[in-house]
């Protein structure tokens, strides 16, 4: 099976192989410094993480919280950007197997080159981008033929508040999995868990095409746990970076975190 064709698999087979209990790890690149992303990475896959999500750190990140926000700011001043992050992912498929996705936002990737993007990250062996400021139409009718020549899924966010009509929609437009933001808030915030329940329960009425990931707000292994029971599993960021920030031993912190989710 060639580079690319095992590729674009990767997050489909993952779903077909584990129906609930999917666990998805976001951290900034770049964060706490500069070259530790690829052994984040590694350390994140032998303890157990499903899927690794990779913040691009960007100057106005729209969708994050403070936690997410200030581990960006690092990252930049600490000389992270995209090219340099492909620099540092150029073989890393070398020693990490498990999904990994690209999340960040529309102006860098634009001042980088779009299909220059998606052509490079392809090369690489990244799995699919997260971006959350692009709108569906722009999707179907300009980036999505560039991101489907070159292999990369594409995941789309709903909330609580999304309409089933657009819901079904951006379903239809995403493959891999479909995120889906707790709240209308911004990472990293506490939210209601039995108003998250049951907004997941009414996504699961609509039988939709692709697995369901719950992302914003969970933090612990309980949280975890809970939301894995109704979705295919959980998106943590902003406490797994908040963990980060405490300890100075980035990789053992790593290694203490997911063993609190998982064990």
């Amino acid at each position: 099976m060639s580079n690319k064709a095992s590729k674009m698999g990767r997050l489909q087979d993952l779903f077909e192989k584990k129906k609930t209990g999917v666990l998805n790890i976001y951290f900034t690149a770049g964060f706490p410094v500069i070259d530790g992303t690829v052994g984040i990475m590694r350390t994140l896959q032998s303890e157990g993480a499903d899927i690794i999500e990779l913040g691009m750190p960007y100057s106005d990140p729209l969708a994050d919280g403070p936690v997410i926000q200030a581990s960006s700011a690092i990252a930049l001043q600490n000389g992270m950007s995209i090219s340099t992050l492909f620099d540092q992912l150029r073989s890393f498929r070398k020693e990490i197997h498990i999904p990994v996705i690209l999340m960040g936002y529309m102006n860098p990737v634009l001042q980088y080159g779009f299909e220059s993007f998606c052509k490079n990250a392809a090369e690489i062996g990244v799995d699919g981008l997260i971006l959350p400021d692009l709108p569906p139409f722009e999707f179907e009718h300009t980036y999505g033929p560039i991101m489907q020549r070159y292999g990369l899924d594409f995941i789309f966010l709903v909330t609580p508040e999304t309409s089933e009509e657009r819901v079904r929609k951006l379903d239809q437009l995403s493959s891999g999995f479909l995120y889906a933001v707790s709240s209308s808030s911004t990472t990293g915030q506490e939210k209601n868990m039995d108003a998250v329940v049951s907004y997941i329960d009414r996504l699961n009425a609509y039988n939709l095409r692709n697995p369901i990931l719950v992302g914003f707000g969970i933090k612990d292994k309980a949280s975890f746990h809970l939301l894995s029971g109704h979705a295919n599993g959980g998106i943590i960021g902003s406490a797994f970076i908040h963990h980060l920030q405490k300890e100075t031993d980035y990789l053992k912190a790593t290694k203490t975190f997911i063993r609190s989710i998982i064990q």
